[in-house]
């Protein structure tokens, strides 16, 4: 294929990035130094000589002097509405502390709502906008808005959520591209399958029409089972008081409540809807790709690569079920920073066996399945953070320190923060990766990310954010 750089522009750019390391993100690791962007696309990515031919008297040059351009980040599961009312407080307090034995580490819950009306639930997403973009965030996936929680307890979870984000992205005043995934149960608890399984039938109805490039309602949060550290992940394995998890259905025993789960998520398949399942026990996990495949396997269904199902959390998924997510074309969603900071103390509940184990990231980035994300405000919503988390888990679980596979790991979790998310997105064709034709988002990092490493990813600045061809940030600015 004709690289675009090589053909005589039609017009000029109206920003051009030169003489850096423009990493392209796409499966074959490809690195340029020069990007032009037409409006609000990426119109040619190549060398500086390729790229003067896109500049005229209006362009505006920014000389990188050898700093890094990566697409946007994609944080693919982040609480924006609640994030932006709560901030600077996370459920994990300091970033940097560790959870001990008794889960000190988790702070208490604000009392009463966080927010209560309308303008001070758009002031929240506003905010967590902006502080978003001082980190080259330019998507992220909102989990779980929607009726289930129109009486819940922080207000930041309401339906009300879902028309100001539409508002917004129709003002042009978002900060980021917004997917969400609408909530017919309740959050953190038990749901009734009659309301989620209604809640499904109305979808259309609750999710509306808008540009799908700035705000997208393609499916829905269920919650499968809470946490293994609480000891309600539903597994196979014992927890060290002899038990073994729930599930969060309601329902009169594990079999009903099983049933109850397997047809909420059969539900949504057969609606043509992409679910985000909160499960993190791999009984749960297990039980749901039982679902999906049996939806999908039903006359007429759509498959299940083609609606991308997502398994929230899977802190206990093993690494057969993460073959078998490949084969099917599910995702594993997960949070490296919250496998550093209760590690140990999963290690507690389980046993040490189990511990090691838990979150398989290496062997999920290998099978294609795996995304990073934030989960903010549980966690900060430091991407960088987040990557150097992810290499710690690695190494501390037997991976290999040699610099190239090191080098090779990093390269795949910065794809998992932006070119695999956009296809969590069902977005891949449009953004993700830095290539002609593709929107212009992108972020500049003052140090190119192979020269600290993934360890070192945490120091390195963000200098810049784009977002659809426009500078949303500028450090120093």
């Amino acid at each position: 294929m004709l690289n675009p750089a090589l053909r005589p522009p039609r017009d000029t750019a109206e920003l051009v990035l030169r003489g850096g390391v423009v990493h392209v993100m796409d499966a074959d690791a490809r690195c340029e130094t020069a990007v032009a962007i037409v409006g609000d696309r990426i119109a040619a990515v190549g060398s500086d000589a390729e790229i003067s031919t896109w500049i005229g008297p209006h362009t505006r040059v920014v000389e990188l002097g050898g700093r890094a351009v990566l697409p946007g980040i994609n944080d693919s599961h982040l609480h924006g509405s609640w994030l932006g009312a709560r901030w600077p407080h996370t459920l994990f307090g300091d970033p940097g502390a560790a959870a001990d034995a008794e889960g000190d580490a988790l702070a208490a819950p604000a009392a009463g709502p966080l927010v209560r009306t309308r303008a001070e639930r758009r002031a929240a997403i506003l905010r967590a906008g902006e502080l978003l973009s001082e980190l080259g965030v330019t998507s992220y996936t909102e989990p779980g808005i929607g009726p289930g929680e129109d009486a819940g307890e922080t207000g930041s979870f309401h339906t009300e959520v879902i028309d100001i984000y539409r508002e917004l992205a129709a003002a042009g005043e978002l900060r980021q591209r917004v997917t969400l995934l609408a909530l017919h149960g309740v959050l953190d608890g038990p749901s009734e399958v009659a309301t989620v399984c209604a809640g499904i039938a109305r979808h259309g109805e609750l999710a509306g029409e808008s540009d799908p490039e700035w705000f997208a309602v393609p499916g829905v949060k269920i919650f499968g089972d809470l946490i293994p550290l609480t000891r309600q992940a539903w597994t196979t394995h014992s927890y060290d008081d002899g038990t073994h998890g729930d599930l969060l259905v309601v329902g009169e025993g594990i079999d009903a409540k099983a049933a109850g789960l397997g047809e909420m998520l059969q539900a949504a398949h057969r609606a043509g809807l992409q679910v985000g399942l909160h499960a993190t026990g791999d009984r749960a996990i297990e039980l749901a790709l039982d679902a999906f495949e049996a939806a999908a396997a039903e006359s007429g269904a759509p498959s299940v690569r083609e609606l991308g199902h997502v398994i929230i959390h899977g802190d206990l998924v093993s690494a057969e079920q993460v073959a078998r997510m490949s084969r099917l074309g599910v995702w594993l969603n997960t949070q490296a920073g919250i496998a550093a900071r209760t590690g140990e103390w999963l290690a507690g509940a389980l046993g040490a066996e189990v511990a090691n184990l838990a979150w398989p990231l290496e062997v999920a980035r290998r099978a294609g399945v795996l995304v990073l994300s934030s989960d903010a405000p549980v966690l900060d919503f430091d991407w960088r953070r987040g990557i150097a988390d992810a290499e710690a888990r690695v190494l501390a679980t037997g991976g290999s320190a040699d610099a190239a596979a090191k080098h090779e790991r990093l390269a795949g979790w910065l794809r998992c923060y932006t070119s695999i998310p956009a296809a969590q997105d069902r977005a891949a064709q449009w953004k993700g990766a830095l290539e002609a034709g593709m929107v212009a988002d992108l972020v500049v990092l003052e140090r190119d990310p192979f020269v600290v490493g993934a360890e070192g990813l945490p120091g390195v600045a963000v200098d810049a954010t784009v977002l659809a061809g426009r500078v949303v940030f500028e450090r120093g600015a």
